[in-house]
């Protein structure tokens, strides 16, 4: 095998393989590193897929606990966990292979070993035959991240767990504490409620879900308090006991004060996600670091060392895998000679629960600090007549708009099929379109994407219906 590229890519998650497949495409050489064994990163493996895989399962078994009776079906419905299970791992798998398939494809070689960069351009991998020593004209650093630990408090993977043992406990925990309200906590919070949990969460911070809208964050705890989720805010774990028959869990103000217990079977760790960055040999070729440990690179995604780049969780920004995706396209393209670039304000969020919570460019927060003048337009899902038939009206939509210009700045949504809706308001916001460009777009009826075009008709004060 050659053992000289174009590229290297370390790294084979989203923005990583990626990465490679675009390279091929362009004409160039590209070799593909993963230490795993199974291509597609923690969002394949143990992160993004699986654990949709569980919700989406979940939801269906809560659905036909709860609702089947209300539209007039009778059954009776128990849970088979480990056929759950087994489905989940199914999809997981099927996916592995498909990237596998799609390097080859496009003739990037994937190669299974943990990879160290030695110099500008050179690259030692440790394989499961050896050591093998490649070299390139560019190095791409898409090494992800991992689960941030908690001070004090050690990840058995049995007892307490990270986002990877919560995917595959083998029965439903009769308590589940949470720590951290973010996206990976309310969402795996979701999937054990469904299935029988009793779910507290305990968060540092005064509110769920951090750098999302406030007024969405707080519709979205009051929905999650409905289904059965107890919360904690303002609190933090100091430690963390093993009894015989589960765990029991000392918590205080996180100002300081008069300390509790919470007893549980099951704790989840998921206060966040940090860079993986630890032994690629950065220190030595002498790449920049910030105090976050994420690798500094310019808007090109270049290092401080010619020839390395960085893209995905290692570098700055939102820990998602589909910026991580357009970031490996970008990058690529770069190296192939090409414009690259990649429109920070056209990232789009979901939280997976249901209803999901999914939003794109500012929060009225960030506006308000920016000094930005903006007029809002809101909708209800109570008011859309598809919402009604479904029986989906929990939330709303929200979109922000440039209080001169109606340029749409933002846009949060709270409610079912979230996650697909965003999308037509992160188009408009990749081609600098105003709320009234969204307000006389035609939209079928009845339809979800409706309360999108009631939204933006609202920021103009207009909407039509209810």
């Amino acid at each position: 095998m050659a053992d000289s590229f174009d590229a290297i890519v370390i790294g084979g998650g989203p923005g990583g393989y990626n990465a490679a497949i675009r390279l091929g495409q362009l004409g160039l050489t590209a070799a593909c590193i993963d230490k795993r064994g199974s291509f597609g990163g923690t969002c394949l493996n143990v992160g993004c897929i699986p654990s949709k895989a569980l919700l989406h399962a979940s939801e269906r078994f809560h659905e036909a606990h709860t609702d089947f009776a209300r539209l007039g079906i009778k059954a009776q419905v128990e849970l088979d966990l480990p056929a759950m299970m087994a489905q989940k791992d199914k999809v997981v798998g099927e996916l592995t292979k498909g990237v596998e398939y799609l390097l080859k494809k496009n003739k990037a070689e994937a190669i299974v070993g943990e990879a160290r960069i030695t110099a500008p351009g050179k690259v030692e991998v440790k394989t499961k035959d050896g050591t093998r020593s490649l070299t390139a004209k560019a190095i791409i650093i898409a090494t992800g991240s991992d689960v941030a630990p908690l001070p004090g408090v050690t990840i058995d993977e049995k007892q307490i767990v990270s986002s990877t043992g919560a995917l595959t406990l083998k029965e439903v925990p009769k308590k589940l504490l949470v720590v951290g309200a973010g996206v990976i906590g309310l969402e795996l919070g979701s999937v054990w409620r469904r299935l029988g949990a009793e779910v507290t969460v305990v968060e540092f911070l005064d509110r769920i879900t951090p750098g999302i809208d406030a007024e969405i964050g707080k519709a979205f705890q009051r929905v999650l308090q409905k289904q059965g989720f107890t919360f904690q805010l303002s609190t933090k774990v100091v430690g963390v006991e093993k009894k015989k028959n589960g765990l029991v869990v000392t918590v205080e103000p996180a100002a300081g004060g008069e300390k509790s217990t919470v007893e549980a079977d099951i704790m989840l760790v998921s206060i966040g996600r940090r860079p993986f960055t630890d032994s690629l040999g950065l220190d030595k070729v002498g790449v920049a670091l910030d105090k976050r440990g994420r690798v500094i690179t310019d808007s090109h995604f270049a290092t401080n060392v010619a020839g390395i780049y960085a893209i995905g969780d290692c570098r700055e920004g939102a820990m998602l895998a589909h910026k991580a995706e357009d970031e490996a396209v970008a990058v690529a393209e770069i190296i192939a000679g090409k414009p690259g670039h990649v429109n920070y304000d056209a990232i789009p969020s979901v939280v997976y629960t249901f209803p999901e919570v999914a939003t794109v460019g500012k929060t009225e927060e960030e506006l308000k600090a920016a000094g930005i003048a903006y007029k809002v337009g809101k909708f209800p899902f109570t008011a859309n007549a598809r919402a009604k038939t479904i029986a989906a009206t929990e939330g709303m939509v929200k979109i922000l708009a440039d209080a001169k210009t109606d340029k749409v700045l933002g846009c949060h949504i709270l409610g079912a099929e979230a996650g697909n809706l965003i999308a037509e308001v992160t188009l408009a916001i990749e081609f600098g379109a105003s709320s009234e460009d969204i307000a006389r777009t035609c939209h079928a009826h009845p339809t979800l994407t409706e309360a999108v075009r009631q939204a933006a008709m609202a920021v103009e004060n207009w909407t039509m219906q209810m």
